[in-house]
């Protein structure tokens, strides 16, 4: 099959990507362009299978039933299901005898949280993904966890980074170094600082039927939020319109003669029907815009929700058309299968139909994948089980009575220590206890020995700093004045719906002190005066550089006056971080509990 060739509408925007190669192929001549063939008026339509898979997540091995590894079937009984070797197995199935079948990713493949994988560079999920022979995906969110480099660089290309071996381009399941994936990635809403696109918008696969080839295109989309999300958070980029953006892109294909054309999308949605395989009331993001989205578009598939759903939904020319999002964690596969009028080429929209089909655990387990997947499961455990610093007391999340521990003041010590890797940084924060979700302070970090494989009194492994702490957040350093971190420190008390009010204690670097005032009213317990910054009371009107997760900058944790941020950088994320200071502060003691103190 050829892949398609951005025309001079958009290869301007796109003339980054194509020179670094991330863009798809270019025809070998000019008479290669998107044609078909005049086809026999007595033909049969020409049928075309769709497959595709959803917010994988890195899930190599069967999730837990935590992380999803049941889904309600059409009966109302839960199915065990997922695991890459399983999907392998049920894929195959699916796909036997289909000549024309498409199999591609709608994002979030990778960036999950398995240890094994993050512990990697993410690298054995792209294997398996090559290994099932996926042909393109759509950018999630997640897809630039770590940045727009990682992505097209080192994900897309293999580019190595660091040291090989010990930060990118491992070893495979099969002994040859990581050289990237197999297929190409598309998203047609995600610019550079420049208005460019990072990779191509869609991407064009030809199908066969009696001799003649048709092209179906298939355009990316982003996740709006992706550049300020929690995890995703790339000052560096920016969304565009996700309609304006799939209307555009779908109108570059028509004009260059496909007539079939599919919006693989990274936003989605949910309904209320209890099973995988309905649709019942569905709503969300992904609902409002295949209400609205051009009609040359024939098929939706969704992502980014984590739910279920097979849904008919009018196009703007009311005429109906597949929307569909398949789970996550490699639980679910949805199939459309289309027919395209072998004169036009266009999908022949009433013989259209969808199926969700569970990964269940039921078969045997593809032998191929499940190799893959035993050798990063055993990499993994020998990356748990590499030493990073030794300890002499616990650094636990046990907090006293003003809200310290001696873990929360270790994690914001890490911020202040990264955020100065890459400039000034005045002070870091972390939310020990938020007001709102959940912290990223995980688990305790103990003297006494785990007795995990590699463990002694005092050592702590890898993987026992990756399970303390972090949650895949960037570390920002942000812009307040002193007045609005004043604002957020006020905000650790908040008054709840029925009067009580709830204390949500933040932890500072050790070299801030402050003291509060219990008995004062909720906003005005801190005074700025109290406040200590390397022995400086906090002036109201200085502008402050502070380190802390994305989460708690965006106002997720609850505290909302941190929204107010201005100038963010970006620094490297929790858990990667959170190893580097260990490993460069070799032995750590616990500080005293001293940096919070109260009145009275």
């Amino acid at each position: 099959m050829r892949r398609d060739r951005p025309s001079r509408a958009i290869a301007t925007a796109l003339a980054a990507i194509l020179t670094a190669g991330l863009a798809p192929a270019a025809p070998a001549s000019a008479a290669e362009a998107v044609t078909t063939s005049v086809p026999d008026p007595a033909a049969t339509s020409v049928p075309v299978q769709l497959v595709s898979m959803t917010d994988f997540h890195g899930y190599l091995r069967p999730p837990s039933t935590a992380d999803g590894g049941t889904i309600t079937g059409p009966d109302g009984k839960a199915q065990v299901v997922g695991g890459a070797a399983y999907l392998a197995t049920h894929l195959n199935t699916i796909r036997a005898g289909k000549q024309n079948s498409i199999f591609f990713a709608d994002g979030d493949s990778f960036s999950g949280w398995p240890f094994e994988v993050d512990a990697h560079a993410d690298e054995p999920t792209i294997e398996v993904m090559n290994a099932l022979g996926v042909e393109f995906s759509s950018v999630g969110n997640h897809e630039l966890d770590v940045s727009k480099s990682f992505l097209v660089d080192h994900m897309a290309r293999g580019t190595c980074f660091g040291t090989i071996g010990v930060d990118s381009c491992f070893t495979d399941s099969t002994g040859r170094r990581f050289h990237g994936a197999d297929f190409t990635f598309q998203s047609a809403n995600i610019v550079d600082s420049k208005g460019r696109t990072i990779v191509a918008p869609y991407t064009i696969r030809w199908v066969q039927d009696n001799g003649r080839a048709y092209p179906i295109g298939f355009i990316g989309l982003t996740v709006p939020d992706t550049p300020v999300g929690s995890t995703s958070f790339q000052p560096d980029l920016k969304a565009l319109d996700p309609v304006a953006s799939a209307n555009a892109a779908a109108a570059e294909l028509t004009r260059r003669g496909v007539k079939a054309i599919v919006l693989n999308m990274h936003d989605g949605g949910t309904d209320g029907s209890a099973t995988y395989d309905n649709c019942v009331n569905p709503s969300g993001p992904a609902i409002d815009l295949a209400r609205q989205v051009t009609p040359q578009i024939d098929a939706i598939v969704t992502g980014h929700w984590h739910a279920a759903f097979n849904c008919s939904i009018p196009d703007p020319a009311g005429n109906p058309r597949p929307v569909v999002e398949a789970a996550n964690h490699g639980r679910l596969i949805n199939e459309i299968n289309v027919q395209l009028d072998p004169r036009t080429g266009e999908v022949l929209r009433d013989q259209t139909t969808s199926t969700n089909h569970a990964v269940t655990r039921d078969v045997t387990p593809d032998p191929k994948i499940q190799s893959i997947v035993d050798y990063w499961t055993t990499a993994g455990e020998r990356k748990y089980a590499e030493p990073v610093a030794t300890i002499t007391g616990d650094f636990t999340r046990t907090a006293n009575a003003v809200g310290e521990s001696t873990l929360a003041d270790l994690a914001a010590d890490v911020h202040l220590w990264t955020a100065r890797q890459n400039g000034p940084a005045d002070l870091g924060i972390i939310a020990a206890k938020p007001a709102t979700g959940s912290t990223a302070l995980r688990g305790d970090l103990l003297v006494a020995n785990s007795n995990k494989p590699g463990d002694a009194d005092g050592r702590v492994l890898l993987g026992e700093s990756w399970d303390a702490y972090g949650y895949g957040n960037p570390v920002l350093t942000v812009s307040l004045t002193g007045a609005q971190l004043d604002a957020v420190l006020e905000q650790q008390w908040q008054t709840q719906a029925d009067g009580t009010v709830k204390f949500a204690p933040l932890a500072v670097s050790g070299n801030v002190a402050y003291s509060f005032d219990a008995a004062k009213p909720v906003g005005q317990k801190v005074d700025p005066a109290d406040v200590k910054i390397d022995g400086a009371a906090l002036d109201p009107a200085k502008t402050y550089r502070i380190a802390a997760l994305a989460y708690t900058v965006i106002g997720a944790d609850g505290y909302s006056a941190f929204k107010s941020y201005t100038n963010p950088v970006r620094n490297n994320t929790d858990h990667e971080t959170f190893a580097a200071y260990l490993r460069t502060h070799k032995t750590l003691t616990p500080a005293p509990l001293t940096r919070v103190t109260q009145k009275g």
